[in-house]
């Protein structure tokens, strides 16, 4: 399987959800104000579960293509259908938004809850995945512009479609990135320390991700009408160091575009 989620699931209405979610967030107010708001997440996590009879905490979410595998796991799910992410930081972030998203894109459960208890007042948001797993793995495929990375013979582009098409669009860009890594020979080989130059002297050092000696890859999750901007940025880097293609792959849930960006 691709994915595995080590807990029984199921899901949940929008109704059903949203009596769970006000359940348990009368329960995270009064520990908010009994406990305050400086503790480590874990603190209010695990007093959480305590006090639901179906509660569990850190689930499991198992992800495997081929001999590729990564690990996942979710802070409270209440229900088995109800998902709640944990935070104690300053203020919430897209980052966090799109880690809940991730999670249940993966689990296959349409609604989940972004809980901040750090602020003086508690912080919390929606998250919803409407899109099925079936309507993820659908997608069409544009690579006219693609030229395959040295010594790879078709494999990247074959990988990331068929990848795609048993995990989906639409989750963290940095699992689609830690994939291809791996199947390009790992952390020591593809991550490589560049020098960036500017009007003929170095002004510092940056990591990418190598496709080859000579290209780097990247994969982002770019609206399609803000692609052309990026292209502008990717071959300002190229520019700037000693990279002569960076092997672009643009993944959303209208089009998965391979697109090879040559130095100028």
């Amino acid at each position: 399987m691709p994915v595995t989620v080590h807990a029984e699931t199921r899901r949940m209405d929008q109704d059903e959800f949203g009596q769970v979610a006000y359940e348990v967030m009368n329960c995270v107010f009064s520990l908010h104000n009994t406990l305050g708001r400086f503790f480590h997440e874990d603190i209010y996590g695990d007093e959480l579960a305590q006090r639901f009879a179906r509660a569990r905490r850190e689930v499991q979410i198992e992800v495997c293509f081929h001999d590729f595998r990564k690990d996942y796991f979710m802070d409270l799910l209440v229900n088995a259908g109800a998902v709640f992410e944990l935070k104690a930081v300053q203020a919430l972030t897209e980052r966090h938004r799109s880690q809940l998203m991730n999670y249940l894109l993966l689990a296959e459960l349409p609604h989940g809850k972004l809980i901040n208890v750090r602020p003086e007042l508690v912080q919390h948001e929606f998250v919803n995945a409407l899109l099925t797993r079936q309507q993820r793995t659908s997608f069409p495929v544009c690579h006219a512009e693609w030229l395959e990375p040295e010594g790879h013979g078709g494999h990247v582009k074959d990988l990331v479609t068929e990848m795609l098409r048993d995990w989906g669009t639409g989750l963290d860009v940095e699992l689609y990135e830690q994939a291809v890594t791996h199947f390009l020979g790992g952390d020591a080989k593809v991550l490589s320390d560049l020098e960036v130059v500017l009007d003929g002297r170095a002004i510092g050092r940056q990591k990418v991700r190598l496709a080859s000696p000579d290209a780097a890859f990247k994969i982002t999750a770019i609206a399609p009408g803000e692609t052309a901007r990026f292209e502008v940025h990717l071959q300002r880097f190229l520019e700037h160091t000693r990279l002569q293609a960076i092997h672009w792959i643009n993944v959303t849930r209208e089009l998965v575009a391979f697109k090879t960006i040559r130095r100028s």
